[in-house]
């Protein structure tokens, strides 16, 4: 009896401590506390907080694919080259949009990445823009403002630029400081650096940069501003003023009008420099367009414009969203060339216009 007594207060000393042990190693292995993703809506909609700091993050862009057949609006030859065929590219972009509050405002960092293939040709990746912001200034790489500051040339039209305006193709480091009043008032002054584009040579070549600034109002009615530059490589100036118009809930207008100071024809032909801020033909330009909204998902957008050599273009689309976040954009140019492009098309394609069409297919997100 006492061996019987003392196997089962043995096996029964070892079951308790046993448990105890299991017990403790409960308590041990309890996981940490999870923190999940919190929503940050002091910035707009897509902002969320970073796990564990105050910086608030949006990622977002856009997948596109541009199909077009026809003549090519700004040249007057076919759009797929020497081949019959059509031209088509895809381009993926992505954004990235951190935010925080400082002493001195807001800190924001941009980043936006491009990735394309065309017509066959993988184009590689890009940074189209990637800066920093805090308290007005910006710096680092953005389109070049005289092309964007106003607006570009109405947005809506895929080929807008056959007459350039400054497009938002070009891209330039630069340094600004924007002032924002508190009745739509805004204005703006920049340094930039300038780009290689289209073979032609904008890079400042010593310390001075170019210079732009620009003003600005924007109503429940519209917004109207200007926009001036100075190429301190060609010590030209370049000048435009936009004017935008809500003329009822479903249809907007818009004129804007551009003038460079010492064009020079020549340079069409002979590839030379030109002015950064006057990339028209000719000492002034103008252009012109509408937005008609006629369902809650179709807009048709019309635009023209001329520029002093004799050059007319001219295009018209509607933009179909098909369903929330995926538009369907045709689109039909025609341009008639005038001065040294109308001679460049005729010698080169035999005819001083074209005419061509592009559809666009673009997914959101």
């Amino acid at each position: 009896m006492a061996v019987r007594t003392l196997l089962f207060s043995s096996v029964a000393a070892i079951i308790t401590t046993s448990a105890a042990y299991a017990a403790d190693a409960v308590v041990v292995a309890e996981p940490e506390p999870v923190e999940y993703v919190r929503v940050c809506d002091a910035y707009g909609k897509g902002f969320f907080y970073l796990p564990g700091t105050e910086t608030c993050l949006k990622v977002n862009g856009y997948l596109r694919v541009d199909v077009a057949g026809g003549d090519d609006p700004y040249t007057g030859g076919h759009i797929g080259g020497d081949d019959d065929t059509w031209y088509a590219r895809t381009r993926a972009e992505i954004r990235f949009d951190a935010r925080s509050e400082t002493e001195l405002g807001t800190l924001r960092s941009f980043a936006d990445t491009r990735f394309q293939f065309t017509n066959g040709s993988d184009g590689g990746a890009s940074l189209h823009q990637g800066y920093i912001e805090l308290g007005g200034f910006q710096i680092g790489v953005n389109d070049v403002l005289f092309g964007s500051w106003l607006g570009y040339a109405g947005e809506a039209i895929i080929q807008d630029d056959v007459i350039q305006y400054g497009s938002d193709s070009l891209s330039s480091n630069q340094v600004s400081y924007t002032f924002k009043g508190g009745n739509g008032f805004s204005a703006i002054v920049a340094a930039e650096q300038g780009e290689e584009f289209n073979g032609y040579d904008y890079v400042i070549d010593d310390y001075m940069p170019h210079v732009l600034a620009g003003v600005k109002l924007q109503q429940g009615w519209g917004q109207i501003g200007a926009v001036v530059g100075y190429d301190s490589v060609q010590d030209d100036v370049g000048v435009k003023a936009r004017l935008d118009v809500s003329l009822t809930d479903s249809i907007s207008a818009w004129i804007m009008a551009g003038y460079q100071s010492d064009y020079d024809s020549d340079s069409f032909n002979t590839n030379q420099n030109r002015n950064w801020y006057g990339l028209w033909e000719g000492n002034w330009a103008g252009w012109g367009g509408f937005a008609v909204k006629v369902t809650e998902k179709a807009t048709i957008n019309g635009q023209a414009a001329y520029e002093e050599q004799g050059t007319w273009a001219l295009a018209l689309n509607v933009n179909y969203e098909l369903v929330p976040g995926f538009i369907i954009r045709p689109e039909i140019d025609y341009t008639k060339f005038g001065g040294a492009r109308k001679e460049q098309a005729e010698s080169e394609f035999g005819d001083d216009d074209a005419i061509g069409g592009i559809v666009r297919f673009q997914r959101n997100f």
